[in-house]
């Protein structure tokens, strides 16, 4: 009698040809027992998964793959695939666990779950299937995102239904679901299933409340699609950096694609920073004597909600800085179009502020500002892409080098120019780090002249 199964979306993604990196296996003899037997034969890590009942996974390095073994839930693998969520995940084959080896046999599918892969349509299992588990309805979204496939009327009106009740889920789970959505090649489309169904309402009440808050005439759209489309050049721009910053985007894909937290590269978290980087626009709206719209402050506003919901989603620490700093300051580029060109004081400022994001909300304003095409916008753009390439070069220098060394020790400078270590002490030796920079300092004796200049 066959004892275990392959299970949900390894069979899905096998049959519509994708690779296959995780293994879910359902088992009537006890997951941990048959897991470390598996684990044991390949050598590799094993252990029980937090927030799943009954669950173990394996780690198998030869293949870079993920064997996780639950039990099965009920008394035959029908039952079981009928407690699952949408019909394209509710296909098993039968799998022969021997060691390390794991074979399959014949296709089981009682719900119809390959015409509806063939129709690249998702349905759900019932409204049973939200009961079972609130998250499910936002793992609608991220399936439309990550196969390309639209919802049936039925399944739209259910996960509609359903959408209040996805915050039960935990917040890491919530999140998770949210990750694997923004960066799938079908992101824009799952946000605007997300959106539609009230599932962003729901998760993201920030993004959400962006709707129908208009912007001056320099937007050509309301704070919510301005978001949406900020994100699609941000995307775009994933496959433009040759194009926009020349010989340096090289070394901007290779910062772009180092890992950064959560499971996400920097490119990958980039699109979130694009999501949330304006979510401070509503509570800073305003509007002055002639009739302009401002969102005055909405920067520093926006970092204080993104650090909320950062710990409302229980994201990293890590993460959770790097979309505030993000948010804080996806506005410094455009400020500096108009002083342009930039002396070196001036470049050491924005990098100084900027800093750790300095590369990344360089990058993130080039979108930002393709994505805004309102009045000007054609005489505006030319110039801050310019900039951009300018200031790029220079923070992927100092990504790589890290800020200017100060040829004279603190405690050196403070008995030179004869004050105590504190504050000030501090504030010369940031004076001179930015003259180092500018080219106007270069041994330990300017240091110590332009030191005395500038003490108290």
């Amino acid at each position: 009698m066959t004892d275990a199964w392959i299970v949900g979306g390894a069979v899905r993604d096998e049959l519509l040809g994708r690779p296959v990196h995780d293994l879910d296996i359902a088992v009537t003899a006890d997951p941990e027992r048959v897991a470390r037997a598996v684990a044991q034969d390949l050598g590799g890590p094993v252990f029980k998964l937090s927030g799943a009942f009954g669950a173990w996974r394996v780690i198998d390095r030869r293949d870079d793959q993920v064997l996780d073994f639950a039990p099965l839930q009920g008394e035959t693998i029908e039952e079981d695939l009928r407690r699952r969520d949408f019909t394209v995940n509710a296909m098993a084959r039968p799998a022969s666990v021997e060691g390390s080896s794991i074979t399959a046999g014949e296709l089981i599918d009682p719900l119809g779950g390959r015409a509806d892969l063939e129709a690249r349509m998702l349905r759900v299992l019932g409204p049973g299937a939200y009961d079972r588990d609130p998250l499910r309805p936002l793992r609608l979204a991220r399936f439309v995102a990550d196969l390309g496939f639209a919802p049936d009327a039925d399944t739209e009106r259910l996960t509609a239904a359903a959408a209040p009740r996805v915050p039960e889920a935990a917040g890491e789970r919530i999140f998770g679901e949210l990750r694997r959505l923004v960066i799938a090649e079908g992101a824009l489309a799952g946000l605007e299933l997300a959106d539609r169904l009230g599932l962003l309402r729901a998760v993201l009440p920030e993004l959400a409340a962006l709707h129908d808050v208009e912007q001056s005439s320099y937007h050509h759209l309301d704070v919510y699609n301005h978001t949406i489309e900020v994100l699609a050049r941000q995307i775009e721009l994933e496959g433009r950096l040759d194009e926009l910053f020349g010989a340096d985007a090289t070394r901007l894909r290779r910062i772009l694609d180092e890992p950064l937290a959560d499971e996400l590269t920097r490119a990958q978290a980039l699109r979130l920073g694009a999501l949330v980087h304006d979510i401070g626009k509503p509570e800073t709206r305003g509007v002055l004597p002639e009739g302009r719209v401002t969102f005055i402050g909405h920067d520093k506003v926006g970092e204080r909600m993104v650090r909320a919901v950062s710990r409302r989603l229980r994201t990293s620490e890590r993460l959770s800085r790097f979309l505030e700093g993000l948010t804080r300051h996806h506005l410094a580029l455009g400020f500096l179009v108009h002083e342009r060109p930039l002396d070196r004081r001036q470049v050491y400022r924005y990098l100084v502020s900027t800093s750790p994001v300095e590369v990344e909300v360089t990058l993130l304003s080039c979108a930002d500002r393709l994505a805004t095409r309102g009045r000007r916008a054609g005489e505006a753009t030319g110039p801050h892409l310019e900039l951009a390439a300018e200031l790029m070069h220079a923070a992927l220098d100092w990504r790589e080098q890290g800020p200017p060394s100060v040829p004279v020790r603190g405690d050196e400078l403070a008995r030179e120019v004869g004050i105590l270590p504190g504050p000030e002490l501090g504030r010369l030796l940031g004076e001179l780090a930015e003259a180092v920079y500018a080219g106007e300092v270069e041994n330990r004796e300017q240091a110590v002249e332009l030191g005395r200049r500038l003490a108290p």
